[in-house]
């Protein structure tokens, strides 16, 4: 029995599990009701979003690919495929200003908002960016992605189909 342990507790290392945040909302479970601060709009509240699923991405305007990935979070959501949920930015920055000066630059049409007091990027499981979230209508965690990813592409569109079961 002990060996087993140990073999699993290894294979966990060299997988490179990790513990989860503080409060992090798992796959399956619902969203807890947040406030969020705008950067390119009003505050809102995360639950202002139910009733449509939605694409939420955490980023960093320090982070080389969450920059890269940016432009095709902005084609997704404007694409036929997009009209029918809700994509939005959360930084994780530390200094608004940085955040604001990305969005600037890169013409950002989508709504960003900004985690204050580490309280989304925790409740989001955001240890390693950029995060990508697709929450069901009723704000239900369906799918996480870490790392970087074409959104506007064949594949990822095909994943946002699935897993918000769209035609």
């Amino acid at each position: 029995m002990k060996r087993l342990l140990v073999g699993v507790m290894v294979t966990l290392c060299l997988l490179g599990a990790q513990a989860k945040t503080p409060g992090e909302v798992e796959v399956g479970a619902v969203l807890r009701p947040a406030m969020m601060r705008g950067l390119n709009g009003p505050d809102r509240k995360l639950a202002d979003f139910r009733g449509k699923p939605l694409v939420i991405n955490v980023w960093a305007s320090w982070c080389p690919p969450c920059i890269a990935e940016m432009g095709s979070l902005e084609r997704l959501a404007w694409s036929d495929l997009g009209q029918r949920f809700n994509v939005i930015g959360i930084s994780t920055d530390d200094f608004p200003e940085a955040a604001k000066g990305f969005l600037r630059k890169s013409q950002a049409t989508l709504n960003h908002y900004i985690d204050d007091k580490l309280e989304l990027e925790h409740m989001l499981g955001a240890d390693r960016l950029p995060l990508t979230l697709l929450v069901d209508a009723q704000g239900r965690v369906l799918h996480k992605v870490v790392g970087a990813r074409a959104w506007d592409s064949p594949q990822s569109m095909a994943l946002i189909r699935t897993t918000f079961r769209l035609k």
